[in-house]
């Protein structure tokens, strides 16, 4: 893990950040370690969810992310896989485009 720590402000339910703070005591350590596991967890999940992984390669296809932050949310296995298949659409429109 990276030693880069990057300060991040969101806003949550009252009863949410109790937990967060109850669970804390509990193991003998602060909130921001408590929501720092639970989103580490929540991103590694997420790299499992099909639908999901679908989503975030949608959005690589579309130019919203870059292929380092695909390999990143979807692993480098199904990354890579991604980038072929977007270069082969990307050919096969070449040369559609080019048949007209």
């Amino acid at each position: 893990m990276s030693s880069d720590k990057r300060r991040v402000q969101f806003r949550a339910s009252e009863k949410l950040v109790e937990r967060a703070d109850v669970l804390a005591t509990v193991l003998g350590t602060d909130r921001t370690e408590v929501l720092t596991d639970a989103l580490r967890e929540y991103l590694r999940d997420a790299a499992g969810d099909d639908r999901l992984v679908q989503e975030i390669a949608g959005a690589y296809y579309d130019e919203e992310i870059t292929f380092d932050q695909l390999r990143e949310l979807a692993g480098p296995e199904r990354a890579a896989n991604f980038r072929v298949l977007k270069r082969q659409l990307d050919d096969d429109l070449i040369e559609e485009l080019a048949d007209l």
